[in-house]
């Protein structure tokens, strides 16, 4: 029998995921407990989060929840006294909170583009602040650890109709470059990689199609349906395990060699 221990398993890892109270972050938390971790799930939806928790909770997983919004500092500080408090020192951070507006850019308030960007942008920011404060040798945590940044393929190529999160998640992706050089070269044992998903079957995915019937950019949600799905190789949207998984795969020893990568999870689309 062998007794080589499997680099996936994350047993009695601490992690906070943002804007997990649905959707992707949800799956990205269930899937850390299931592999041992005890999960804080963080949301500005107290209550979604707190079912989300209690969800966790009866299949005998360890879910915490806690109200976060990811653009105030002082909110940032809490979420990490809280997890060292209730659960124990971090070991994965999952910036997953993000939200998109869709806009012509003639049309585009710059109101709405400074929200996309406070949100995806300064709140990925300020959750790779207090991770790396927490983690980093003299630390509260000081043991390490990895972050892992929710970007997008909006993050590397353009679309009609939606610069405000373009912008942002491009921003998400070189923040994570950075992020991760200035580790590694501090030796604070840190990670710091990018997840970016094409379109995914959540209510944020449809309503990202959606956006493209509003501005009239098509005549209808099944032509546009039909039309991103065709521009993929596979022909097919994402699910929220895909995205799970990847993370599951990044915030564990399997990926120990990997660090300021960009994981691209997309079916072939950026490829074509």
């Amino acid at each position: 029998m062998s007794t080589k221990s499997d680099p996936f398993k994350l047993e009695n890892k601490v992690a906070v995921i943002t804007g997990a109270a649905r959707g992707i972050g949800a799956a990205i938390a269930e899937s850390l407990a299931e592999r041992g971790a005890n999960v804080l799930i963080t949301d500005v939806d107290e209550q979604a989060a707190k079912d989300t928790a209690q969800r966790l909770n009866d299949k005998g997983l360890k879910a915490f929840s806690k109200t976060h919004n990811v653009t105030i500092e002082s909110e940032w500080a809490a979420v990490i006294a809280y997890a060292e408090k209730n659960i124990g020192p971090i070991d994965i951070l999952v910036n997953n909170a993000g939200i998109e507006t869709a806009s012509l850019i003639a049309n585009c308030e710059v109101q709405d583009f400074e929200k996309v960007m406070n949100v995806n942008v300064t709140g990925v920011f300020l959750g790779i602040k207090y991770a790396v404060k927490a983690m980093q040798p003299g630390g509260t945590s000081g043991k390490g650890g990895n972050i892992v940044n929710l970007s997008s393929v909006a993050g590397i190529i353009g679309t009609s109709g939606h610069i405000a999160y373009h912008a942002s998640k491009g921003a998400v992706r070189t923040m994570t470059k950075a992020a991760a050089i200035e580790c590694a070269q501090l030796g604070t044992q840190i990670r710091v990689n990018s997840i970016h998903p094409a379109i995914v079957q959540t209510q944020m995915g449809t309503s990202f199609i959606q956006d493209f019937v509003d501005l009239k950019l098509v005549p209808d949600y099944a032509t546009a349906e039909a039309a991103i799905k065709a521009a993929h190789p596979m022909g097919k949207f994402g699910e929220p395990s895909d995205v799970a998984n990847a993370v599951i795969y990044l915030a564990s020893d399997a990926a120990k060699w990997v660090t300021g990568t960009e994981l691209v999870l997309d079916g072939g689309y950026t490829a074509a």
